[in-house]
């Protein structure tokens, strides 16, 4: 097997992802917990690290360990101060160095961005956003992430221009399991057509959300509205809505889509509803590439200072 080079981490709220990477960016291994930055104190941070790629480790030097996300929280290992847009989205010289007790790694922790005109943050996100540059260049210039906290992205030459976040998938979870219409959605079966009538009518009068909200929960009292029909209706709402305020990211554009499957699909298609074609990602795909291409980026300034 070839020798491990470097480890790559994606550190969330609520999961520990960890890569064994080889000098040419390939995955040799890999290994994830539940340990999310959520559940740990600061000084449980290396230990749940350890756990996880000690078997990677040299029994002699050290190897160098890239990693994302809330570990670099104001409550995670250690902050990682935020880099203000316009911006590229990863900036090499910017890395936050952990000071580890284990002398086997070399822990440093990337930045997030933060948005200071119209108040906004993103932790993450940057890194698969360096990934869609490094491996599609300047072939889209507006970026959605969905989510519990869907990200719209505008680029330009390579930088964050501006950036949103919308609560749409936090809100379809406490609608869908906590409100009035958790007794009317209850279904794992879906519906295409109930979905894009949903998202035409909110993006066509996005005023009119809310009450179209408590709709759905009149409809199943008056109408029978089956569960599945009433939870892609209730998703589709809350999706329109989110598309009615990037109009100004969306409009005219092709949009680059990075998140998990079944959802980007959901947005794909709403999209598509709305005359807007759009090319989708995987975020473990472009997590890894934005990583690689930091710490190859990394290594030319090194073997630069040597020479």
């Amino acid at each position: 097997m070839p020798q491990i080079e470097w480890i790559a981490v994606d550190w969330g709220t609520t999961h520990l992802r960890a890569y064994a990477m080889s000098a040419d960016h390939q995955v040799l291994a890999d290994a994830q917990s539940t340990d999310g930055m959520g559940s740990l104190a600061p000084d449980e941070f290396e230990s749940a690290l350890l756990q996880l790629i000690s078997p990677w480790l040299p029994e002699l030097g050290d190897i160098p360990v890239l990693a994302c996300g809330m570990v670099g929280a104001r409550q995670g290992w250690q902050e990682a101060d935020y880099l203000n847009v316009p911006t590229e989205p990863v900036v090499p010289s910017n890395l936050t160095r952990v000071s580890s007790l284990d002398a086997r790694i070399q822990v440093s922790i990337l930045p997030g961005l933060c948005q200071t005109h119209e108040a906004d943050v993103m932790r993450g996100e940057e890194v698969q956003i360096a990934g869609l540059l490094a491996t599609q260049g300047a072939e889209f210039s507006s970026v959605c992430l969905p989510g519990t906290h869907s990200k719209w992205v505008r680029l330009a030459q390579g930088q964050v221009i501006r950036f949103s976040t919308f609560m749409t998938g936090e809100m379809f979870a406490l609608l869908s399991e906590q409100s009035i219409l958790r007794h009317g959605v209850n279904s794992n079966e879906w519906d295409d057509t109930a979905f894009l009538s949903a998202v035409e009518q909110a993006v066509a009068a996005p005023e009119q959300w809310l009450s179209g909200l408590f709709r759905i929960r009149a409809k199943g009292l008056l109408e029978q509205m089956p569960a599945n029909t009433a939870r892609a209706h209730l998703s589709g709402l809350l999706i329109g809505a989110e598309l009615a305020a990037t109009q100004s990211y969306w409009q005219g554009q092709r949009i680059a889509l990075i998140g998990e499957d079944n959802l980007i699909e959901h947005y794909a298609a709403a999209l598509q509803q709305l005359g807007i074609d759009s090319e989708s990602f995987s975020p473990k795909t472009m997590t890894l590439a934005g990583l690689s291409d930091v710490y190859q980026a990394l290594t030319k300034t090194r073997n630069s200072h040597v020479t």
